[in-house]
This record gives structure tokens, sequence and C-alpha cells, in this order.
């Protein structure tokens, strides 16, 4: 599990997948969680702009976990 240190209150999951290096653009980024293949804390998440907060867990496909420190 890699460990992302934010410095903000929150990230929007479009831009932590992007930030994280888990995906090459927001356009991949957006499929990816409309296609329901984004986990956050083992739920998959639809919503692009959903406030990813520190302990949160995100995932696509269960695999590339990432967690959110501050």
């Amino acid at each position: 599990m890699t460990e992302i240190k934010i410095k903000t209150e929150f990230i929007k999951l479009d831009a932590l997948l992007k930030f994280a290096s888990l995906v090459n653009s927001g356009g991949e980024a957006k499929m990816l969680i409309q296609d329901g293949q984004v986990f956050v804390n083992g739920k998959i998440c639809t919503m692009r702009g959903k406030k990813i907060r520190p302990e949160d867990i995100v995932s696509i496909n269960g695999e590339n976990e990432v967690k959110i420190v501050c």
C-alpha cells in the first residue's frame, strides 16, 4: 500500500488518481470512475468529485491501494 500525503483537508477522487500516478490523464480517471472500477474504502465509487480525506483508502479494481495521510 502506497501512502499519499496531502496538505489540504481533502482531495477530489479524480485529482487523487492523477496525483498518485494511478492514471495518465483526467480522461482516464473519469472513465475508470464511471465504469465502477474505483473503490474508496472497499466500496465502488462513481463520483469523480468525491472528497477523499486522510485515512481513506482508494484502489482501482482492488489493486494499487493508496492510503491518504496528512
